[in-house]
């Protein structure tokens, strides 16, 4: 356990978001407040207690794909096709549904001409083992000619 001490004089905008970005990047186990007065004014004294291991923030960069917008409208209808295929696998294998593929992964599957195996390993996020354990799901079927006497 480690502990830090913040003074955050009243008004002083910059102790504050240095506080606040130090409380959002650590396991806080207590915080103890303070407010202190004298001749200079007045401020907030915080004893922090954490621990060492720092806390990852997730990136607010990463926004919300609208997919209807970044794809042409035939892809998107392909896209949707495969969505709902997801939804019935991570259904039947009892998965979350970005575990068998995420968004991303389906959007550039729905910019392949066939889906195949090859083409799923040239997709970034969706390696052997994905590709081995998925693939059967979304492969498109070769047509078969049905007309008597071909040869299959």
């Amino acid at each position: 356990m480690q502990i830090k001490l913040f003074t955050v004089s009243l008004g002083d905008g910059g102790a504050e978001q240095e506080m606040n970005t130090f409380l959002k990047t650590h396991k806080i186990l207590e915080v103890g407040q303070k407010l202190i007065s004298n001749d200079n004014g007045a401020a907030w004294c915080f004893c922090v207690r954490y621990l060492e291991q720092a806390v990852t923030i997730p990136s607010e960069s990463r926004a919300k794909v609208d997919y209807r917008q970044v794809l042409d409208e035939p892809t998107f209808q392909k896209f949707s096709h495969l969505r709902g295929i997801r939804k019935q696998v991570a259904a039947t294998e009892g998965l979350s549904a970005f575990i068998v593929f995420t968004d991303e992964e389906l959007a550039e599957l729905a910019k392949l001409e066939a889906i195949t195996v090859k083409g799923m390993l040239g997709i970034k996020g969706i390696g052997e083992k994905k590709a081995m354990r998925f693939a059967h799901y979304f492969i498109d079927k070769p047509e078969t000619d049905e007309t008597p006497g071909a040869v299959a």
